[in-house]
């Protein structure tokens, strides 16, 4: 954050070093004169004069202007402090509200991205498969792995979709908000399963080859196989749009950015194949295959890591500790606050100190509000508020085996 900000510079006048410390960027800052623009609401909670830091838009279009590269960097950094300083200061209720709006609006899109996927998934499942078959391409037999495969993942999300919303409490009492992320861990070994059969598919072929200089070229195939690219380009523009409003948007948008590349790889190791060496078709086979297992080891990771807990982003944490902060006069000081992942949302733990004197039933209620509140924001699943009188206690809650 910015420290201090002056309306006006003094002395000899000098271009802003975009290079400099921090000290120094409060100074360029002085000399274009940037200071905030935006008028505190009426009754706006702002304990750290945040509103004071925003930055005009004016001032950080002039700072783009001193250099094309440098200049734009430290410009994009207080574009995104802005924004961050603007969501601080919004009211819990309004991020809620503003969360359960996007999901509301993006609902109807959402249903039809997934419909729409799985539908043209099976279809362009039985085309590549035949294209894989009538050419006897390995590297198309590439693509039809991954084509062939996508309903399958398709239906896992959607089984996993369905089961977490209808999780029994009493048998499942966290919920079912992992059960997408257990099934898309499951399905990305199912695909490092099978391209590594692949790989071993395409060296024995160059071990083993004893044909032509070139193969078979079969034009049927490939058009298909165009013909799918083409379908995958479309389904990958229209997820792109509302990929953030669900985790299987973002899923199936991610799967049909890989599609691109495997479909069109394969495209041009077929027809190399065919009318240059017979070598490049198994070379872009086990290329796709290698590129299609890195992507899922690398999926599968991630996904792994938020079911074992990892810690959310910084800016989250920011976030969700400053409503914490000015959540209630009240609360006199934040003691800790952890949020972690459980699967693909996140659980917030918060250590809220209150005075001895307050009585109980004001206590409950004070912290009961403010777990409702914590836990209406978007991707929050569950909030745990514990409430105490000092913190000059050790830390809680912690077992170590």
């Amino acid at each position: 954050m910015i420290s201090e900000i002056g309306s006006g510079s003094k002395g000899k006048s000098r271009a802003p070093d975009v290079n400099s410390p921090q000290s120094d960027r409060e100074t360029d800052l002085e000399y274009m004169g940037m200071h905030s623009v935006v008028g505190r609401e009426a009754g706006e909670r702002d304990p750290l004069l945040l509103r004071d830091k925003v930055i005009s838009d004016d001032a950080i279009e002039g700072l783009r202007q001193y250099s094309r590269r440098k200049g734009k960097k430290v410009a994009d950094f207080y574009e995104t402090q802005n924004e961050h300083i603007d969501t601080l200061l919004k009211p819990l209720s309004t991020l809620s509200a503003e969360g359960a709006q996007d999901a509301a609006d993006n609902a109807f899109r959402v249903k039809l991205a997934v419909n729409i996927s799985f539908g043209c998934n099976c279809i362009l499942a039985v085309l590549q498969l035949y294209a894989a078959i009538t050419s006897g391409s390995l590297a198309l037999f590439a693509t039809m792995v991954d084509s062939v495969f996508d309903p399958i993942a398709n239906l896992i999300l959607w089984i996993a979709h369905r089961a977490a919303n209808k999780a029994e409490e009493r048998k499942w009492p966290l919920g079912g908000s992992r059960f997408e992320t257990a099934g898309n861990i499951i399905f990305g070994h199912l695909m490092f399963a099978v391209n590594l059969i692949l790989v071993v598919q395409s060296i024995r072929e160059f071990v083993e080859h004893d044909g032509s200089d070139v193969d078979n070229f079969n034009l049927t195939s490939v058009i298909v196989v165009c013909v799918a690219f083409g379908v995958k380009l479309s389904l990958f523009i229209m997820c792109y749009a509302i990929r953030k409003w669900s985790s299987q948007v973002q899923v199936l948008w991610e799967d049909h950015r890989n599609d691109l590349f495997t479909n069109g790889f394969g495209i041009l190791a077929a027809v190399g194949g065919g009318k240059i060496a017979w070598w490049i078709d198994p070379a872009g086979a086990m290329t796709i295959a290698l590129v299609v297992m890195a992507i899922w080891a690398r999926t599968t990771y991630k996904e792994f890591q938020q079911l074992c807990g990892i810690t959310a982003p910084a800016e989250y944490q920011n976030l969700v500790t400053y409503k914490a902060m000015t959540f209630s006069p009240e609360i006199t000081s934040i003691d800790t606050v952890k949020i972690y992942h459980s699967g693909p949302q996140y659980f917030v733990e918060i250590d809220i100190v209150l005075p001895p004197d307050m009585p109980l039933w004001r206590a409950h209620d004070l912290s009961q509000d403010l777990q409702d509140q914590i836990e209406a924001l978007p991707d929050v699943d569950r909030c745990f508020v514990h409430v105490d009188h000092e913190v000059d206690h050790k830390p809680e809650h912690r077992k170590k085996v």
